[in-house]
């Protein structure tokens, strides 16, 4: 036993690489190495010379065992050392040229948006995505059992049963937007909300995230007229053309009285969306008079101030504009369809310089 310990801890102190220390490993301790035919011999001896011979078998194969073990530590050791060594970067090189990037089509129609509106004095005002069901529904008209209400459209945040705060929800509409820049502005208001939205939904032409922009304005001569010509104006500006044909359709929402949906006189002559000519109809955005009970909500007296709000998905109107046939691709983060659809990102949407490429 110890001419074999002293062969292979020699054989194991000279292996130059992992494959002839893989070598040395089969010879000594694998399923045929000397030690392991040795150990097998137990069976044939008396039980004092097992007594004797077993412990020092078990001894050498432990001891060579570990020995293995720690000359290929010692041996990944120095192939990281020679690695270190002889590769390396030069972080002077120049890096790879790139492309310029380009901007997501939700941007840039937010950006035209918001330039249309500008040029007709709105403001741009935000607010928190995660807002209290008070401001989501309370302070909009929205009674307790508005189906908009319930869990199985509205996202709501957990709270504990000791949680003495009123529920939060993430936001369905950008509408809190408008009662918390009445709180804090007041009146005379002309503003436009812009951001992102959640409702639980999902196919083709819904996501359970998605853009809304509404648009306030409170006076105290302000009507029904001048909401058309609001919504006039930007429909040819964003569209690009010299003449639009709206209609306006009575309909229900709990912030606003009278309420209507606008659509715009359209033609889809060969797969193709034209606005201001043929004699098709396409709903586009909702809209109407300001609740008397929003209004108070906000701080404002509805005996002395009235207003109009307008509401519309900015993923819609660019998936119109652009000819994009699925909105789920919105959100699918594929560069491919990114470079396919996206705007340069040095390209400022202006009325004077132009709304799009």
């Amino acid at each position: 036993m110890q001419e074999l310990r002293n062969k292979y801890i020699s054989a194991i102190a000279d292996a130059a690489d992992e494959a002839t220390l893989e070598d040395v490993r089969l010879a000594a301790v694998g399923k045929k190495g000397e030690v392991s035919l040795k150990m097998r011999e137990l069976g044939k001896m008396n039980p004092e010379e097992r007594q004797i011979a077993g412990p020092a078998l078990n001894a050498l194969k432990n001891e060579i065992n570990s020995a293995l073990v720690a000359r290929k530590v010692s041996l990944a050791d120095a192939a990281l050392e020679d690695r270190l060594r002889n590769e390396w970067l030069d972080v002077t090189l120049p890096s790879r040229r790139r492309g310029q990037g380009s901007i997501h089509p939700v941007s840039q129609v937010t950006e035209e948006v918001t330039a249309i509106f500008a040029d007709m004095g709105f403001a741009v005002a935000e607010g928190p995505q995660v807002d209290s069901d008070w401001y989501n529904f309370d302070a909009l008209n929205i009674p307790d059992h508005h189906p908009a209400r319930a869990e199985m459209d509205t996202f709501y945040m957990y709270r504990s049963e000791s949680d003495n705060q009123p529920p939060h929800v993430l936001r369905t509409h950008t509408s809190p937007v408008q009662l918390r820049s009445m709180e804090k502005m007041g009146a005379p208001l002309r503003i436009i909300c812009p951001g992102g939205v959640y409702r639980a939904d999902y196919d083709q032409t819904h996501t359970p995230m998605f853009h809304q922009v509404e648009g306030l304005a409170v006076d105290k001569d302000i009507s029904m007229a001048n909401l058309k010509w609001a919504l006039e104006e930007f429909v040819k500006a964003f569209f690009e053309v010299d003449e639009v044909e709206l209609r306006f359709r009575a309909s229900h929402f709990p912030f606003t009285e009278p309420s209507a949906e606008v659509d715009i006189r359209c033609s889809w002559a060969g797969g193709q969306l034209k606005v201001g000519e043929g004699d098709d109809w396409l709903e586009i955005l909702g809209s109407g008079m300001v609740h008397p009970k929003v209004l108070k909500a906000g701080g404002i007296d509805p005996n002395e101030w009235q207003g109009f709000a307008f509401g519309m998905g900015i993923d819609r109107i660019a998936m119109l504009k652009y000819g994009i046939p699925d909105l789920r691709a919105f959100f699918d983060s594929d560069l491919r369809w990114l470079h396919h659809y996206g705007f340069g990102s040095l390209d400022q949407p202006s009325l004077q310089g132009g709304l799009s490429r």
